[in-house]
């Protein structure tokens, strides 16, 4: 089930939840047999950034604009239901006041709201995509979307790789802040992560988390775990982390040059590393290069598959998948199967009941949607969507034997027949 404080539906906020573990809550898996392929239908967007699911059959499309920031002018953000099954707008919201550019965050909350961070604005709309409120947020910077806490509350942060990221704590139903805005010890370029009310930062060069204290109305920092996974080493920044209840896994050297794709453009000279850091006691620490080449760069999450005890990391710069398996203690990992030559770079899906993990290859010049056996590599199905940008952005299952593809400028959906 999904997290206590979204929507309990198949998949109500990016990654399926707060965990980030890219695992639906309960959606039909493709189930892809002997004499099936995978098919798509594909609709031009403004930079699509993800899709959410609702009641049955409600798909929600977040979108962005992108020319106004070449000119340094404010740019915004739309919401649109759309048709489950043409990807047609069925309602769409007025152009929703977003400032500076990045791929913003969207989610359903508990109390049925549907909330976007987008820009320096947070934004709540209703089920027909209308706004109801909007808060403008502290900086001056863009938000790379939020989190909610078990107990409702929003975190959001902003996108900040010189000064302290800025850590704001919002209550959902009165759209105001629940406390005031906690200073982080460092810059932070990923998005935030949280399990029940902890809160997981990665910073630009250490990971550190904060719980929620009621009797205090404060986020406050967990003073005894931190890890520097920086070091003295020559690595760049890390991305999103994963948290599968007993660890936290997340990918650096998040540094690179993306427009378009991400194939040849990281800039560090090392390979970029897979890191593993126990959630219990944070001297329990892993960095394992993911191919070993230099320029190793990602943008994204690695995949945790806890039912298989598998781990998958990838170099969207040098065209790497590399598959692990962990122990009960996930403290030894040995390589099960490597793909090269594989433009992997997006969000993934993981269909546990089947072993189905959806995954992206940017493919002479084109993006492809590829379905592997998680424990074997062995591809299932592959299709092209056609769009010219390699994603990096957010998948979703649909409501049936299908996914929902945001590759930047278009939107897919993925299915079997």
């Amino acid at each position: 089930m999904s997290a206590p404080g979204y929507l309990a539906t198949p998949w109500p906020g990016e990654d399926g939840g707060p965990q980030r573990l890219q695992v639906p809550h309960g959606a039909t898996a493709p189930g892809l047999r002997a004499g099936e392929k995978l098919h798509a239908i594909s609709r031009r967007t403004w930079m699509s950034t993800m899709t959410l699911l609702g009641e049955p059959g409600e798909v929600y499309l977040l979108t962005h604009s992108v020319l106004r920031a070449k000119l340094g002018l404010p740019t915004t953000a739309c919401v649109e239901r759309i048709d489950a099954q043409s990807l047609q707008t069925i309602e769409r919201s007025p152009r929703l006041a977003g400032g500076p550019m990045w791929p913003g965050g969207m989610a359903l909350h508990r109390n049925g709201g549907l909330y976007v961070v987008y820009g320096r604005y947070l934004h709540r709309l209703d089920r027909a995509c209308q706004p109801l409120a909007a808060l403008r947020l502290p900086m001056n910077e863009p938000y790379n979307s939020f989190v909610i806490l078990d107990n409702g509350l929003i975190v959001t942060k902003n996108l900040s790789d010189k000064t302290p990221a800025c850590l704001s704590v919002i209550d959902a139903q009165t759209m105001s802040a629940a406390c005031a805005d906690t200073l982080c010890p460092e810059p932070s370029i990923a998005r935030l992560s949280a399990i029940g009310n902890m809160v997981y930062v990665v910073g630009v060069r250490a990971i550190f988390r904060y719980h929620w204290r009621d009797d205090t109305r404060a986020l406050v920092l967990d003073a005894d775990w931190r890890f520097d996974y920086i070091g003295d080493s020559a690595q760049s920044y890390g991305w999103d982390v994963v948290l599968d209840g007993a660890n936290a896994w997340f990918m650096d050297n998040g540094r690179h040059r993306y427009f378009i794709r991400m194939i040849g453009h990281g800039v560090s000279a090392t390979p970029n590393r897979l890191i593993r850091v126990s959630l219990s006691d944070a001297s329990d620490h892993q960095l394992l290069e993911v191919c070993g080449l230099p320029g190793g760069s990602i943008t994204n999450p690695p995949l945790i598959d806890l039912q298989r005890r598998i781990v998958i990391g990838y170099d969207s710069a040098n065209r790497h998948l590399q598959a692990w398996r962990f122990d009960d203690a996930a403290k030894e990992l040995k390589p099960l199967w490597h793909k090269s030559a594989f433009g992997c770079a997006s969000h993934m899906l993981l269909y546990p009941q089947t072993g189905e993990l959806v995954i992206n290859d940017y493919h002479r010049a084109r993006e492809e949607v590829v379905m592997l056996a998680i424990e074997s590599g062995a591809e299932l199905g592959r299709v092209r969507c056609g769009g010219l940008n390699q994603g990096v952005v957010f998948p979703s299952p649909g409501w049936g034997r299908d996914v929902y593809w945001s590759s930047m400028d278009r939107l897919s959906r993925v299915f079997v027949a």
